[in-house]
């Protein structure tokens, strides 16, 4: 009867127009939700018979919930450098576990990049997920199988609490007077202090744990070389640093030599270039192994002999002290890396990607978070800026998708929609009444 057929067809809209209103609501109420995606909702006829030329059977609506998955956000500037975002294709990584290794969660996506510290020092967003990156090893490497998930690891900050770097290099630039007046010479004579040497400097180096360790370059002009000769000495200060072994902390000695135009002379030279300090067993230091570099021969980039007075024009010396976590940062290709007080940074992790073929059938997790679904396709992990996926917005969050303009027209139209489809079954309610009324 068509009479009922009026009545369950408004029954059905005043349904459809709440799940639209419920959609709207739920717009509004996160538009200020990081990386939220909106929902936009769609109609569609329900027929229970077709319709002839004769009669007309009215069947109603169905409400179709459509998600806005696959939509950019605005991106906000953060003062977090653990705060991260995606331009472009793509979601983080994150799962329910702070180690799905040992205790297996979910893997979820998100972009939802609002991220912070907990107690273990693990990333974690508002909503409780841990972010997933690849490892990445001594050599800069990341897992090759980077489609496996079981090789994601939870981004934590603990593990990198501070590092030092020992001295493996020194490179000096520096002037030996040629005018300088030549005297006798026993070797060994400016490490034990017996002869003051006619040019002596000190350059501070780094031990294995991260302290600083002084070594010194001496320079004697001795009378028993050619003009173009200079004896040389490498002590470490104080002696008692030094092994038991060395005598006088004496490290290496030999001759330093210098063309007639004042550039440095290789051949000639015999104060050997690989210097080991090895260090007193008390400190329980490793050696040092340094390669010295005095300079290219035939040029004046390293030692050279000038009518000037001796002077150290500079010294390059690798190594780090000791240095504690000072910041965090995110790289646009999702690298994080750890930077120590001692000015030092390491990568330790490589965000992945998730990318989907239909983003939109991914489905709905509490926390701003989807699970993937046959209906969005399957995954692929993909490094940032590759494959389609997009790259990473360091030190800032997308915002909500939502447009209040938008979303307070919608609530307008389906207002007045829910109220129309009020006043149908009104309607057929009186003239139902009426058929009643003709029994009477």
């Amino acid at each position: 009867m068509s009479l009922y057929g009026a009545l369950f067809s408004g029954v059905t809209a005043l349904a459809a127009q709440s799940q639209s209103i419920g959609a709207i609501s739920d717009n509004i109420a996160n538009v200020n939700t990081v990386g939220y995606k909106g929902t936009d909702t769609r109609f569609a006829t329900l027929v229970t018979v077709p319709t002839t030329q004769t009669r007309y059977t009215p069947g109603g609506i169905e409400a179709r919930p459509r998600p806005l998955i696959d939509r950019q956000g605005v991106l906000q500037a953060s003062a977090s450098t653990t705060d991260v975002a995606i331009t472009g294709t793509g979601m983080f990584v994150v799962n329910t576990s702070s180690d799905p290794i040992s205790s297996p969660g979910t893997y979820l996506y998100t972009r939802a990049g609002s991220f912070t510290t907990d107690s273990a020092g693990n990333l974690r967003n508002t909503a409780g997920y841990y972010l997933q990156g690849y490892p990445i090893d001594a050599n800069g490497d990341i897992p090759s199988n980077q489609s496996d998930p079981s090789v994601l690891r939870t981004v934590n900050l603990n593990g990198v609490a501070g590092t030092a770097e020992p001295t493996t290099s020194i490179g000096l630039q520096l002037n030996l007077q040629a005018s300088q007046t030549s005297a006798a010479y026993v070797a060994g004579d400016m490490s034990a202090g017996n002869v003051t040497p006619h040019f002596e400097r000190s350059v501070a180096i780094v031990d294995s744990k991260g302290g600083n360790r002084t070594i010194t370059f001496g320079f004697f002009k001795d009378s028993a070389l050619p003009a173009n000769q200079w004896r040389a000495e490498v002590y470490i200060e104080p002696a008692s640093d030094g092994d038991a072994g060395l005598t006088n902390g004496l490290l290496s000695s030999g001759i330093v030599a210098f063309n007639t135009n004042g550039t440095f002379d290789a051949t000639n030279t015999t104060l050997s270039t690989a210097l080991t300090v090895p260090y007193a067993t008390a400190l329980g230091l490793s050696d040092n192994v340094i390669t010295l570099d005095l300079g290219t021969d035939a040029t004046s980039d390293g030692l050279t002999q000038f009518d000037a007075p001796s002077t150290l024009n500079n010294t390059v010396v690798n190594g780090a002290v000791f240095g504690q976590l000072a910041a965090v940062r995110v790289t646009e290709e999702g690298v994080v890396s750890v930077v120590f007080s001692n000015g030092r940074t390491k990568d330790i992790y490589k965000l992945p990607i998730a990318t989907f073929r239909n983003p939109n059938g991914l489905e709905n997790r509490s926390g701003n978070a989807y699970q993937a679904t046959t209906e969005a396709g399957s995954i692929n992990f993909q490094l940032a800026g590759q494959g389609g996926a997009g790259k990473i917005a360091p030190s800032s969050l997308e915002g909500s998708t939502t447009d209040l303009a938008s979303e307070f027209s919608n609530m307008i139209l389906t207002q007045r929609a829910y109220s129309a489809a009020s006043k149908v079954i009104t309607t057929a309610d009186e003239l139902l009444d009426e058929l009643i009324r003709i029994k009477r």
